[in-house]
């Protein structure tokens, strides 16, 4: 089997620099688990690893794409398999790092979604949110899949219009299915590592991260990207970040209510993507506060894998 590390974790906790400790230790390279670091050109609100951050560390599905495309789980798969190839072939380890734990389920379980092509269900759920709005269709959702309401947010409209379809074209709750995805039947010999750490300092660096981005230029990069003609109906522009302060050039908030707003809802997000990884199977959870340092987590990681996978 494929050997294979998972490391991933809500959004600010450490990853990416534990990432790139973790690859120079087993001679690695990075996968990009993130939605939002596929889209050239909007850097600062992704939070996106710079060269210099890379420290000479090869990144794959990272500046990829136009924003003016869309991404989705589909290309994800497909493009991260082709990565993973490359990378054993070159006589180094895949690391897939990202917080996008839906992403990283369907890479390791081998999901198939061709057959979910059909675009007409979801056409017909996009005319209805905009007539109806993105409530609707959440009420929606919380009717015929409860549990699945529980952990989407209700302005989270593309994963609303996901869980929705896929109940349509499938007649069962998308709930149930990711339950089943959670039986192992991987084609890949992996780990999966979950990154945490104290509700407050994870809060705390949240906060600081939005300020960073704003003292960095993320006004000037989402009115760049508005000037090129990207709007709210582009699945790039509904990244946290992007559409809190693409509604303050449009005059609808001030900054300070648009900077509050981002930092509310990243973290609510951070809460669901730990509601996500404490379901899945097999995660083995590292809590930063019980560690003196990321050193002593990295060399946890590498024993495990040393241990459990290589055999060395």
């Amino acid at each position: 089997m494929i050997p294979l590390i998972i490391l991933s974790g809500p959004t600010a906790v450490g990853k990416t620099k534990l990432s790139i400790e973790l690859a120079r230790s087993l001679n690695a390279e990075i996968i990009s688990a993130d939605s939002m670091q596929v889209y050239r050109g909007m850097d600062i609100g992704t939070a996106k690893i710079t060269a210099d951050e890379m420290e000479g560390i090869r990144h794959h599905l990272i500046d990829i794409i136009s924003p003016f495309d869309e991404w989705n789980v589909t290309e994800f798969v497909k493009r991260s398999k082709e990565a993973i190839n490359e990378i054993v072939a070159g006589g180094k380890v895949p690391i897939v790092t990202g917080g996008t734990g839906f992403y990283i389920q369907a890479l390791i379980k081998d999901v198939d979604f061709s057959n979910e092509e059909d675009t007409s269900v979801r056409d017909e759920l996009i005319r209805t949110a905009d007539e109806k709005g993105s409530e609707f269709l959440y009420q929606m959702l919380r009717e015929v899949d409860p549990e699945s309401a529980e952990i989407i947010h209700k302005n989270n409209l593309k994963r609303v219009i996901r869980a929705l379809e896929f109940f349509r074209l499938h007649g069962k709750k998308i709930s149930e299915h990711n339950k089943e995805q959670t039986v192992d039947n991987s084609p890949y010999n992996y780990l999966y590592f979950v990154l945490n750490d104290e509700r407050s300092r994870l809060y705390e660096r949240i906060d600081r991260r939005v300020d960073t981005m704003i003292d960095n230029g993320l006004v000037d990069e989402v009115a760049s990207l508005r000037n090129r003609g990207l709007d709210l109906s582009y699945v790039s522009m509904q990244g946290l970040g992007y559409k809190e302060i693409y509604r303050y050039l449009s005059g609808e908030i001030t900054l300070d209510e648009a900077v509050y707003i981002l930092k509310r809802d990243t973290r609510h997000f951070a809460k669901r993507q730990l509601t996500w990884f404490k379901r899945e199977e097999n995660v083995i959870m590292f809590d930063k506060s019980r560690y003196n340092n990321d050193n002593e987590i990295l060399n946890e990681m590498v024993e495990l894998y040393r241990r459990k996978i290589s055999g060395n």
